[in-house]
This record gives structure tokens, sequence and C-alpha cells, in this order.
């Protein structure tokens, strides 16, 4: 009797470690797109720093990520045993704010000249490097910054992975809400750490005697830009398509007609295309709702 209970216990245990292994594969790929504009917003938010306090601010953005998380599971956790009617509403509302974040994006990139993004670049750089600006209320402006941006985007993927586990048992949402936070926060500000040093490291190469070194840093060095410029195009695209589903997936009737059009007419990818393209919309209408807000509270402060 034992003996067989032992088997059945191994055999749950099993089973639930293969259930948290396909929700978390499933909740990993939903909240990619989250990711990859975490990367490049945490990158960006280390511009201006000094190189060798680069690390020491990626680190202190990295605790400030775990403890925004350590709010954000439990407080998950509660929502889904309480009430878990709020998650399709919490899933809607990350999912506006994500397609309202990326047309944000855009029309400031179509809004504001080129010569004005360079004023601000060089305005950063000449604070950083004048003696009489204190660094230490730079960096801490710097991380506090960084770490509400990783709060917002954080709640994000929490959202989108307890809709994806919301009628698991618990020990599964727990496993998977935890597993998440903790994999995506490594991940994330791993590789932050690795692209804010990338010019470090091509420079280094290029100090180096071999001619296939000086090149490869060289090359690093040249590629450096444009990749912080195509993670930033990437993530703004996932925003739009991660954001776009999340809206027509909750409200059936869109969900079932772009469903039916896109059959025979591209299948997936038209599907994905028009969920996009939703999302552009969607972005556009929160924005301007936003904008109008902010226009009536200025007019009625003054």
């Amino acid at each position: 009797m034992a003996g067989s209970s032992l088997l059945v216990l191994i055999d749950d245990i099993a089973t639930v470690l293969d259930d948290v292994s396909v929700m978390t594969k499933v909740a990993a790929k939903k909240t990619a797109g989250v990711l990859g504009d975490d990367l490049a917003l945490n990158a960006q938010q280390v511009t201006g720093v000094r190189a060798e306090r680069e690390i020491p601010v990626v680190w202190a953005v990295a605790k400030g990520s775990f403890l925004n998380k350590l709010i954000l599971v439990p407080a998950a956790l509660l929502i889904s045993a309480f009430i878990p009617w709020a998650v399709t509403p919490l899933l809607m509302v990350g999912g506006a704010f994500l397609c309202f974040e990326g047309f944000e994006k855009l029309a400031h990139k179509f809004l504001h000249s080129k010569e004005e993004d360079q004023a601000e670049h060089v305005a950063l750089t000449e604070a950083v490097a004048d003696p009489a600006v204190d660094l230490v209320a730079f960096e801490q402006d710097k991380i506090k910054g960084a770490v509400r941006t990783d709060f917002i985007l954080s709640a994000e993927i929490i959202a989108i992975t307890l809709g994806t586990v919301a009628d698991a048992p618990l020990t599964q949402q727990i496993i998977v809400l935890s597993g998440i936070a903790i994999v995506m926060t490594i991940g994330v500000y791993g590789l932050v750490a690795g692209i804010v040093k990338l010019d470090d490291l091509g420079l280094w190469l290029t100090q180096k005697a071999s001619s296939a070194a000086k090149a490869i840093g060289n090359g690093i060095l040249r590629a450096a830009p444009y990749m912080m410029k195509s993670l930033s195009v990437i993530g703004t695209a996932a925003m739009f398509l991660v954001g776009g589903g999340i809206l027509v997936h909750g409200v059936a009737p869109l969900h079932h007609a772009i469903e039916a059009f896109s059959e025979g007419r591209g299948g997936v990818l038209t599907s994905t295309l028009l969920n996009a393209g939703g999302g552009i919309v969607a972005g556009a209408a929160v924005l301007a709702v936003v904008a109008l807000i902010g226009k009536l509270w200025r007019a009625v402060r003054s």
C-alpha cells in the first residue's frame, strides 16, 4: 500500500511538473513581446551613465525588478484566488497599455524632429560630463526611472502569465508565476548588462595585437548602435502584436470575425497582422483619450 501510494505521489509530481513545463512555455511565448520591449527600454535607461558605473546601475535596477515581482506575484495569486473574474479585465487593461505605449513611441518618432532628439542627447551628455553635477543623484534618478518602467512591464508580464494559468491549481500557478518572474528578470537584466557593455568589449578587442580581434572589435562597435535600434523596433512591433492579440481575444465577435476572414487568406499570418492592426487602432484611441484628459486637466489647473 505504501509502495503504491509512493508511485501515485511520484506520478502526480511528474504530471504537475509536465503541466508546469507546458504552461511556462506558453506563458514565455506570450510574454516575449513585453520582454523585447523590456530589453530595449531598460538598456536605454542606463544611457548617459559613465562606463564604470553601468553594471552597478543595471544591478541596482535588477534588484528593484525582483522587489517589483515580489509584490506583483502574490497580488496576482490573490486576484486569481478571490476575484478570478478580474483576470480578463486586467489582461485587457494590460493589452490596451501595451498598444498605447507602442503608439506613443510611433507618435514621438514622427512628431519630434531629429534635431530635438539630438539636442536632448547632447544636453544629457554634457550634464554627465559636468563635474558640478551630483552623479550619485543622477544615478539614483536613472535607477528610480528604470524601476518604475520595470514595474509596469513586470505587471504586464505577470498579468499575461496569470491569464495563461488562471484555471490551473494553486500550486501550478505559484510555480509558473514565480518561475516566469525569476527567469524573465535574470534574462532581461543579464542581456541588458551584456548590451550596455558591448561597446567596451568592442573597444577592448580593437586594442589587441591580433588583426582578427581588431576586426571583430570594429564590427561590434559598428553593429552595437544598430542592434539597439533593432531592439527598439522589434519591441514596438511586439507590443502591437501582443497587445492587439490580447484585446482581440477579449472581444469574442471580433476574434471570430478575424479568424473567419483569415481562413484561406494566409491563416495565422493574416490573423496576426490583423491583431497588430487592431493594436495600432487601439493604441491611437487610448493616446487620443489620454491627450484629451491631459489637456482638460491642464485647463482646469490653470
